[in-house]
């Protein structure tokens, strides 16, 4: 029969842009210990020394502000003060830019987007030891509790108190400054640029996703959407040992590029060991199930747009297949650190478009339109 399985192992002027919860319910969910709500903020009174910054906020639908609103000021004990360097726009975010909400999660107050981020840390909270000011580093964005269940029998990922950056009401990285905990930074070589640093998270994402898809060397394996997620994907299908690999997506460059990394284009009649979906759900979702062979498995990775998930019930049960949904990821920035400066995957050929942050509300027209051959977009202070 067919087996559903939620993930437990798991899991976004240069005016001109350049090409290039414990077994019983849950307790309420507390505040975050960085969050921050512009202009207040819960780490106390901010000093009146420190000169305020840019911020986009996002007011409602597709109405995004670059604003001057305080800095955080200092970093508490435990957390670090950083200069954001860097910021990729998720298709998460192009979610929320276009209806205020994603999933089940809608935006109450004006809210900061961004959540694929790199930066240099300022300052460090008391009891931080591994981190020091000048520091440049990349940042998981999650901020589990680490004290429920979940979080101790190791999926960090699935919270029962999970805090995201860029995720209301948590604000994300689209400001110059942030204060964040310590312990989500990982320092970079020197090798990587605040580009690649930002680009390690999605990296990550692909990285859950192949590894809650079992592949194993000689799999033929098909990747249904080739946004940035799914062209990680390829990649990190070719690294687990997938054979053949086949891709679809309705944008011939993004389909270009996909070839480059080695996938071929999905025939008329295909079966594949794996199908991942990374297109936002939709019709996506069944034609992974159509896909997958008898006994194959079914990773879900994208966010449909109507929180809904559907799929034609007789041909998945009768297959016997295996379908996981990936939450975004755990543990993943030192792996994907690795991989990226050995060679061994490549994200900065994603990178096609770069915005200063006072035009984030131009980068984010751009990419939710998918103009321009628009493969992933960056933003810098």
């Amino acid at each position: 029969m067919a087996m559903i399985k939620s993930s437990r192992t798991e899991n976004k002027s240069a005016a001109r842009h350049t090409k290039t919860i414990a077994r019983s319910a849950p307790s309420p969910r507390p505040p975050s210990p960085i969050a921050q709500a512009l202009p207040a903020t819960a780490l106390g009174k901010i000093s009146s020394s420190l000169r305020p910054m840019l911020a986009a906020r996002l007011y409602g639908p597709r109405n995004l502000r670059v604003e001057r609103v305080p800095h955080p000021g200092k970093p508490g004990p435990g957390n670090v003060l950083l200069r954001v360097t860097a910021t990729g726009i998720c298709g998460s975010d192009l979610h929320t830019f276009a209806d205020a909400r994603i999933g089940d999660t809608v935006l109450k107050s004006p809210h900061v987007l961004g959540h694929e981020f790199a930066g240099v840390v300022e300052a460090v909270g008391a009891s931080v030891e591994d981190l020091r000011a000048g520091a440049r580093v990349a940042v998981d964005p999650a901020h589990p509790c680490h004290h429920c269940d979940l979080c101790q029998s190791g999926h960090p990922n699935l919270c029962r108190r999970l805090h995201f950056c860029g995720l209301y009401p948590d604000d994300g990285s689209l400001r110059e400054f942030m204060i964040v905990p310590a312990r989500t930074c990982f320092p970079v070589p020197d090798s990587l640029d605040d580009e690649t640093a930002a680009m390690l998270e999605p990296l990550g994402v692909a990285l859950h996703a192949t590894d809650l898809a079992k592949i194993r060397v000689g799999d033929r394996v098909a990747v249904l959407g080739a946004g940035p997620i799914g062209l990680l994907l390829i990649q990190t299908a070719k690294l687990a040992g997938a054979a053949e690999i086949f891709v679809r997506d309705p944008l011939p460059w993004r389909l270009a590029l996909a070839m480059r990394f080695g996938a071929k284009p999905l025939p008329v009649r295909a079966e594949v060991d794996v199908a991942i979906e990374a297109a936002w759900g939709g019709a996506a979702i069944e034609q992974a199930m159509d896909l997958a062979r008898p006994g194959g498995r079914v990773v879900l990775v994208g966010i449909p747009s109507e929180d809904r998930c559907t799929f034609q019930h007789s041909p998945a049960r009768r297959k016997g297949l295996t379908i996981v949904f990936s939450r975004r990821m755990k543990h993943m920035h030192p792996r994907a650190i690795q991989l990226v400066a050995s060679g061994k995957a490549d994200v900065r050929s994603l990178v096609t478009h770069r915005f200063p942050l006072r035009d984030t509300a131009e980068a984010f027209a751009l990419n939710a339109g998918y103009k321009d051959r628009v493969v992933k977009v960056i933003v810098t202070p």
